[in-house]
């Protein structure tokens, strides 16, 4: 199996922006890791379809501001059953739907940055039907600014997979147990570890480096088949 970093097409023809954001999120912590001595809050970590309104506290999900580590671990902890089982809940990952405006022309497939994917309901439809797996779509909450939109839904991608030893830098620090920070960017080369990636997700997030969405061949060969426009593929070495 091969397997692809997903990225938007430049063309100029593609102009959809969405000036939104997701509802929710867990705070940054405004005090150093007494681990690792890291602050603030990561990007990346979306969950569109975890909704955290039924919680006493939902309110403090809707507040930016930094908060202490202890009160960032009793926030997370509320959240954790509402979300995917296993995945990472670092200082700064949202929840919920993305709301605000949207303008412009949006592909089939469309990724706002290279940590978010959107596709419309119909190219949804057409990639389950084609048995691609790992598909589950949550609807957004804009206003378009033209009267003509599409339907778009968001992905919510679970994470598998790491970088393979051979394109880590040698100072290289794996990610911290007690903040979840990594200050790892995104190798140059980037190798693919084969033996952590999963052949029964056709698109997700690495697990390390989770700002990179990785499609699989197969998502691929029907995104080319059903000519869905939108993203473009680099196929990826694995080791």
């Amino acid at each position: 199996m091969k397997f692809y970093l997903m990225d938007a097409d430049p063309a100029p023809r593609y102009t959809g922006y969405l000036d939104a954001g997701h509802r929710w999120g867990l705070p940054g912590v405004k005090e150093k890791c007494p681990a690792c001595g890291a602050s603030g809050g990561v990007v990346g970590l979306h969950y569109p379809c975890v909704d955290v309104s039924g919680l006493p506290e939902s309110a403090k999900f809707d507040e930016a501001w930094p908060v202490s580590l202890a009160e960032f671990d009793r926030l997370r902890e509320l959240v954790r059953p509402l979300a995917p089982k296993g995945t990472p809940l670092e200082p700064g990952a949202k929840f919920g739907p993305v709301e605000g405006t949207a303008t412009g022309y949006f592909g089939q497939i469309y990724m706002q940055n290279p940590w978010t994917l959107f596709v419309r309901r119909e190219a949804l439809e057409r990639l389950q039907a084609a048995g691609i797996r790992g598909l589950q779509g949550c609807p957004i909450n804009v206003r378009f600014r033209q009267k003509s939109h599409p339907q778009l839904l968001e992905l919510q991608l679970e994470p598998h997979g790491l970088y393979h030893s051979d394109c880590l830098p040698p100072d290289f620090k794996p990610r911290c147990p007690t903040c979840g920070d990594e200050p790892l960017k995104r190798p140059e080369r980037m190798i693919l570890d084969a033996t952590s990636l999963s052949v029964d997700v056709d698109v997700f997030r690495l697990r390390q480096g989770w700002t990179n969405i990785i499609a699989s061949e197969r998502l691929v060969d029907a995104v080319h088949r059903l000519e869905l426009d939108g993203v473009l593929f680099q196929e990826l070495e694995t080791r």
